[in-house]
């Protein structure tokens, strides 16, 4: 999903801790979505479905905070910005909204750019977040200030469904968070001790999720409505902000002591998250339109796994490098038609390129 922020990073170059953490987390991603049709009358799957949300889109957004410390009004950056995140959410929110209204014959379906629908918000928030990294990067402290914005919003049902603001203000802080950390920050959360530590801490997790279904609202997880909108005290925003932004950090850390630090198998799927993202929506809403979900069998536990497996399976080969390849110009489009030269950029290469030429002549 972040290949934005690396387009242009050698492969030799890559640390395979975060392509290996971006590919685990699409991977809950689309298990959860698979979980959504099916979790109705099981509490085991609901709870587990409450957990995986509290932390795997905080870890997305935690690295991609993290890959944005760089981000200036540079122009190389902006285009950037444009071509691998807005592009794509025009591409895309047009794309699901006809998708919506033909595949589930919705006349009422509108395309509009201003109501991102299902999978698209995270591109709006993305790129809202990215263009105010310079001022994150400017104030004293950040975090907190982050965390009273999200909490503001907990309680402002005003700013409505536009753009998703709500989303974009109550997960700032976890982007924020990663624009604060530093590499070795990930390195003291990678260790046989949390590694340790991160299996009571799930097994708690788990139990808690179980036995807070019927009691409480898992709404609160997808970070989207003023706490008058889900029929709460006022206060209870403000507290819920808090109290779930300490668990999902909490369970990110859990996440990140787990992830495999040395290359594997799915090690280049990291790079592909973008495209396993936003192409396996189409493929779990197909199956919610036209019954896949349906049958009895699949509502049972053996069932359930099924799908869980299948959802892996289909988001893994979503971001191999021949789906890559065939949408690039949705995901990575160039676009230097659209661009003024950059002399700077230009300077730039050619600085780079002379560099190597020496390198090359000095091998030699």
């Amino acid at each position: 999903m972040f290949q934005e922020a690396t387009r242009r990073t050698p492969d030799k170059q890559r640390d395979a801790f975060f392509d290996n953490a971006k590919y685990l987390a699409i991977v809950l991603v689309a298990m959860g979505h698979s979980w959504e049709p099916l979790k109705g009358g099981s509490r085991i799957l609901e709870g587990a479905y409450t957990v995986v949300y509290a932390f795997h889109m905080p870890a997305f957004i935690i690295i991609s905070g993290f890959f944005s410390r760089s981000f200036d009004m540079r122009p190389d950056r902006l285009r950037r910005l444009v071509t691998g995140v807005l592009v794509p959410y025009v591409i895309f929110e047009t794309a699901y909204s006809l998708f919506q209204r033909y595949g589930n014959d919705d006349p009422g379906m509108k395309v509009t750019l201003l109501d991102p629908w299902f999978l698209t918000w995270f591109l709006v928030a993305l790129f809202i977040w990215r263009l105010t990294t310079p001022l994150w990067k400017s104030i004293r402290w950040p975090l907190p200030v982050a965390l009273g914005v999200a909490m503001f919003a907990s309680v402002s049902p005003e700013i409505g469904d536009d753009l998703d603001l709500q989303r974009v203000l109550q997960f700032l802080p976890f982007f924020v968070l990663g624009l604060c950390l530093k590499p070795e920050h990930f390195r003291m959360v990678r260790t046989r001790t949390m590694r340790i530590v991160a299996v009571p801490v799930f097994v708690v997790a788990l139990a808690v999720g179980w036995w807070a279904v019927p009691r409480m609202n898992t709404a609160w997880f997808y970070h989207r409505d003023a706490a008058q909108e889900l029929v709460a005290p006022w206060w209870s925003g403000p507290v819920m902000v808090l109290a779930l932004f300490g668990c999902s950090v909490l369970l990110t850390a859990c996440f990140f002591a787990w992830v495999p630090g040395r290359r594997m198998w799915f090690t280049t799927l990291g790079a592909g998250t973008l495209y396993g993202y936003l192409l396996h929506g189409f493929v779990i809403k197909a199956g919610e339109y036209y019954g896949w979900f349906d049958p009895k069998w699949l509502h049972r536990p053996l069932g359930e796994i099924f799908a869980t497996l299948v959802a892996g399976a289909v988001v893994t080969a979503l971001c191999t490098a021949p789906v890559r390849k065939v949408f690039k110009f949705a995901m990575e489009p160039e676009m230097k038609w659209a661009f003024r030269p950059d002399p700077a950029e230009a300077a730039r290469d050619r600085e780079t390129r002379e560099q190597r030429e020496q390198r090359e002549k000095v091998s030699a």
